[in-house]
């Protein structure tokens, strides 16, 4: 059994089985997902701050130390880390037992901070990790905010209405957008997903977004998105948004666990943006949560200005991060604020 695991599991045996672009996948002890690849430490720092560090000088020399080759417990398809129904302390020296030998770091990413989304008993074996994770030498390091919606509203006009006056107009003039669009909703599995042409216009719809975006972590293959495009038993929903006959847009849903997970985007440029199709969407997931009766909207880790401005509520995660050597261990506990970005908006927001 897998705690913290809200996905459909068979997101991760298709991970394991087309892991991302220079990453590694297996299973630890008790079919934990695990991978390693070079990680940037300064990934989740503010891009002002990134910016600063890499116009000091000789950062071409100095940068590359801070690409270490890193073993992270849990999946790129996984909102949370899963972990295993063993005592924290067994499954912590489980892990370094096997990861140190051949990472500098050792990271149990995105450990959740509240029940909401996992569970009550998920949540406190997450916290028993936690606990045990200083006696095993790691550090903790607040991680990014988690959008969701908590359904609990009967109509978008009534979810527009807990939105400020100024917010809610403007949202309205937007989503007007909506009625020039063709939108449809298939399954995962759907004929036209064995197509190598329909593949492939996904696959570059999802690298327009992924190249305009300022965090590059896990680049997915295609093999990764056919898996999932061709899986009829994932759960998989697959909402299509074309305008003058032209694909522009889709978004890669699943339902799982009573909740609409959103996972993957592909966005034509400029026409996405002309057709406001971000905002569109995510009035049509919420649309589609309320008809099939779902408790909540999960809506990732990007973007979480845009994402309150819409109206989601936020769960931080934590990471345990344990360093090899110990010099560079101690050297990084008073920096580890600045990979906290997240953690700090949203006291500010709140």
């Amino acid at each position: 059994m897998m705690h913290n695991l809200i996905e459909p599991p068979r997101l991760i045996d298709h991970f394991l089985n087309q892991p991302p672009e220079g990453f590694r996948a297996w299973t630890l002890a008790h079919g934990i997902p695990a991978f390693s690849a070079p990680f940037d430490l300064l990934t989740t720092m503010e891009p002002a701050d990134r910016r600063k560090l890499e116009a000091l000088p000789f950062s071409k020399v100095w940068r590359r130390w801070l690409v270490p080759h890193t073993c992270f417990v849990g999946a790129t398809c996984t909102e949370y880390s899963p972990l295993p129904d063993v005592e924290a302390s067994e499954f912590l020296s489980d892990l370094l037992e096997r990861a140190l030998p051949n990472h500098s770091f050792v990271i149990v990413k995105d450990i959740p901070t509240e029940s909401v989304l996992v569970g009550e008993a998920a949540f406190k074996r997450s916290q028993a990790l936690l606990q045990r994770c200083g006696e095993h030498g790691f550090v903790q390091v607040e991680g990014q905010a988690l959008a969701y919606v908590s359904m609990d509203f009967s109509s978008i006009e009534e979810y527009l209405g807990r939105l400020s006056k100024s917010r809610r107009k403007d949202l309205n003039r937007k989503l007007k957008k909506q009625e020039q669009l063709q939108i449809e909703i298939v399954p995962t599995g759907d004929p036209r997903f064995f197509e190598p042409e329909i593949l492939a216009r996904f696959y570059d719809l999802y690298l327009q977004v992924y190249r305009q975006s300022e965090i590059h972590f896990d680049l997915l293959t295609p093999s990764f998105f056919q898996a999932l495009l061709q899986d009829a038993a994932t759960g998989g929903v697959v909402f299509l948004y074309h305008a003058e006959n032209e694909l522009i847009g889709y978004n890669l849903c699943f339902v799982h666990d009573n909740k609409l997970l959103d996972k993957y985007v592909g966005f034509q440029y400029p026409q996405a943006r002309d057709y406001n199709l971000y905002m569109v969407s995510w009035f049509v997931n919420l649309q589609y949560a309320l008809d099939h009766g779902l408790s909540h909207y999960v809506a990732g880790w990007t973007d979480p200005e845009i994402k309150r401005n819409l109206g989601a509520s936020f769960t931080l995660t934590q990471h345990a991060v344990h360093v090899r050597n110990p010099i560079i261990r101690n050297a990084l506990r008073p920096f580890k604020r600045f990979f906290e970005a997240d953690a700090e908006w949203h006291k500010q927001t709140r």
